[in-house]
């Protein structure tokens, strides 16, 4: 491909680099209000999601208030929260400080920006650091192959396995993302205050047991969600309030299968790759991981990536994190023409058939490629 097979390994990665390097920086040069624009359609889009969830959910459970709630839920963890947190927006000209990472979910903006199981700080350390940074590597959080280690290895039948896939991923955000996220969180601020200190890692299910782990994330979001929303309906009376509660449980369900689908899906895979050591080669080996580790879903309109969370430009994310969602949906045909003309796998597929090779990995059927 355009000479580059001719080459060694190396100088084909430097040039790829290379590349990608400049389209940084002309894509950063064209940052502007229209990234905000487009900031508040997908918030716009979100909060109707949520208000026209509302408005019938008094009436009666049902599922179309459910997904409409749901549907606003993820808008505001993987498509405003994600993003802004990752300091997509605080290189757009004229970004208010609640849309940039030094103010957003900041305090009390938390109950404002993004209230949710998942503590704001505790997120940003592990998936902005350690997730971003160590993708697919050992010291990965979120590497599924790793996680599952023990189900995939298990002897128990593959139905079972299957069930047990089922009951996380509709509880995840809250029997896994919430306390693995501040687990880090802790485990990081004790080797800060103690760098000598050899302590044993806090185990998963110990978390549950975290005084912190109640007042920073489960209380502050259920209270609110299942115990104050609820309430507001008082005035339509007691069945109205019991529907509101109902649907926003079953919201909740939703949302955890829906961000499940779409964020766990696009870095585990037999055809992805990971690693048992850090990088060691700069920026064009950790260039190279981030797109054969991570793989794409449909892209390209507005209702295509708001269904998809925009979390289906997951390589382009990863090879730039700090870029705001409108560029990554202008630039993905350059990356993907630069990964060809590179010879650099890059994987795209449907949602669909990245969740049978994420459950194929989870149940022990495959396992990742190892480079």
């Amino acid at each position: 491909m355009d000479g580059t097979s001719s080459i060694s390994r190396e100088a084909r990665l430097a040039a790829f680099a290379r590349e990608l390097d400049a389209l940084l920086v002309e894509t950063r040069a064209g940052l502007s209000h229209d990234d905000l624009v487009h900031l508040s359609k997908i918030e716009r889009w979100g909060r109707a999601c949520t208000a026209a969830g509302y408005a019938s959910a008094w009436i009666a459970p049902n599922p179309i208030s459910m997904l409409l709630l749901s549907q606003g839920r993820l808008t505001r963890w993987a498509m405003v929260a994600h993003h802004v947190m990752h300091r997509g927006y605080d290189r757009v000209p004229g970004a208010p400080e609640a849309r940039t990472s030094r103010g957003f979910a900041k305090g009390k903006r938390r109950f404002v920006d993004w209230l949710d199981w998942i503590d704001p700080e505790a997120w940003a350390h592990e998936h902005n650091k350690l997730h971003h940074y160590r993708l697919n590597e050992g010291a990965d959080p979120d590497l599924v192959e790793q996680n599952l280690e023990w189900l995939r290895n298990s002897d128990l039948p593959m139905a079972a396995r299957y069930a047990i896939v089922a009951f996380f991923a509709s509880t995840w955000k809250y029997s896994y993302y919430a306390p693995n996220t501040l687990r880090e969180l802790m485990q990081e601020r004790a080797r800060r205050a103690d760098p000598s200190a050899t302590s044993e890692p806090i185990g998963l299910a110990s978390m549950f047991r975290e005084p912190e782990l109640w007042t920073r994330c489960f209380l502050p979001y259920a209270g609110v969600q299942f115990g104050l929303v609820p309430l507001l309906f008082a005035p339509l009376g007691p069945l109205a309030m019991a529907s509101v509660l109902a649907n926003s449980l079953g919201a909740e369900v939703l949302t955890n299968l829906h961000a499940f689908l779409v964020i766990t899906t696009n870095h585990a895979g037999e055809d992805l790759e990971a690693w048992d050591a850090p990088i060691r080669d700069g920026k064009p080996e950790f260039y190279y991981r981030q797109v054969t580790g991570s793989a794409n879903f449909a892209t390209g309109t507005d209702v295509v990536d708001f269904l998809h969370g925009f979390l289906n430009y997951q390589i382009e994310h990863h090879v730039f994190p700090d870029l705001p969602m409108l560029a990554y949906q202008r630039m993905q045909p350059a990356v993907r023409a630069i990964c060809a003309k590179y010879e650099v796998p890059y994987v795209q597929e449907s949602v669909w058939k990245r969740l049978a090779k994420t459950l194929d990995v989870m149940v022990g059927k495959t396992s990742m490629k190892r480079a």
